[in-house]
């Protein structure tokens, strides 16, 4: 099994004032989000001239992955294709289809399982290769990586170098406070066979992260982001509610640190740097928000570790399979883990269901 392609595929975002509407409209087809509510985020992206950083966050990513996968001798193409705006991945697998590409891999912007943070990417992944057609080249996508050392190291050194900028006088009342999109509670207990899979995987990289960067401080996971019908329960406490109980118990620095996330973009410099800082500043707190990999080289060698992975996890599986019957089990290459959590390649069949809407 040979792959002659790796596809970044990522949430898209705006990068004109007059492409902001069309693409929440895109985000928020079928979901039943208020029309106060999509007001409100357009003028969040307004307030950055109606661009959103993600896309240049992308292009950034590419050219990092293209130098070091040249540096290490790995031949293959870079592709990019987006859910919510241009360059759409329809777009870009027929692209992709007219290269010449037959088998690819697929690099995800999300570290986490769950519906919107893994399944949905999937969908995505299978409704544009059904657009583009019976040729269209089969795309795999790669593991998720919440706890690979290239995703939490990263998030360690931002918190430690975040921590380094407050007072070390008030250490004793200093609190990490790790943050992650909300999402509706009932999503979050199907995320996985066994339930909550998606607050599992964030609880764990918190502890990671916490561990590595600042084990004498107490740190919280807290939720971020939330959109939907105000009757529906999103996951809880949102952070600027949890600051200002931080507040009153007696805390005076904190830093946020958007594990949830692999890059500054809009819901982190928005929600972070601005909602949640002027909350911080209201409450008199000192507030610090921790960096995100980015393009940090342990992550951009992370993709590519995940790559060859793959790559010698296809030989065993094509070397070991039988012409009929059962495959029998496969000497899996190690993984670069600090968790313990279940991981696989492949999700299971009916991982992760989107919650039936009212």
């Amino acid at each position: 099994m040979e792959y002659d392609a790796l596809v970044l595929v990522s949430f898209g975002g705006p990068e004109r004032p007059d492409d902001v509407l069309p693409f929440l409209a895109n985000v928020t087809r079928g979901r039943g989000i208020p029309p106060e509510r999509l007001a409100q985020v357009a003028e969040h992206y307004q307030q950055f001239g109606g661009v959103s950083p993600i896309n240049q966050q992308c292009r950034d990513l590419i050219a990092a992955l293209e130098a070091d996968f040249a540096a290490n001798g790995l031949d293959l193409p870079v592709y990019w294709g987006n859910r919510n705006w241009h360059p759409m991945l329809a777009d870009t697998v027929a692209q992709m289809r007219d290269d010449g590409v037959r088998r690819a891999l697929a690099f995800v912007t999300s570290a986490y399982g769950g519906y919107s943070s893994c399944r949905q990417y999937q969908e995505d992944i299978a409704a544009a290769r059904a657009a583009v057609g019976p040729d269209a080249p089969l795309i795999d996508k790669l593991r998720q990586f919440w706890d690979h050392p290239g995703f939490v190291e990263p998030h360690a050194d931002a918190v430690r170098a975040a921590l380094g900028t407050l007072d070390p006088a008030r250490r004793d009342s200093t609190r990490l406070v790790f943050t992650a999109h909300s999402v509706p509670v009932t999503m979050a207990a199907a995320s996985g066979p066994e339930g909550g899979r998606y607050e599992a995987q964030l609880h764990e990289v918190a502890r990671l992260v916490a561990g590595i960067a600042a084990p004498d401080l107490p740190y919280d996971l807290v939720w971020q982001s939330r959109s939907g019908p105000p009757h529906v329960p999103w996951l809880e406490p949102d952070v600027n509610d949890h600051l200002a109980v931080l507040a009153a118990d007696g805390v005076t620095s904190v830093v946020i640190s958007p594990i949830g996330f692999v890059s500054d973009h809009l819901e982190v410099v928005w929600d972070l740097d601005t909602e949640a800082a002027g909350t911080a500043q209201r409450l008199g707190l000192d507030f610090v928000r921790a960096a995100t990999p980015g393009t940090d080289p342990r992550f951009v060698s992370m993709v590519r570790e995940l790559v060859v992975e793959r790559f010698a996890t296809a030989d065993l599986a094509g070397e070991r399979a039988p012409t009929e019957g059962p495959t029998p089990p496969v000497d899996l290459p190690p993984r670069r883990r600090l968790g313990t959590l279940p991981v696989w390649d492949t999700c299971p069949a009916g991982c992760c269901q989107p919650t039936r809407r009212p």
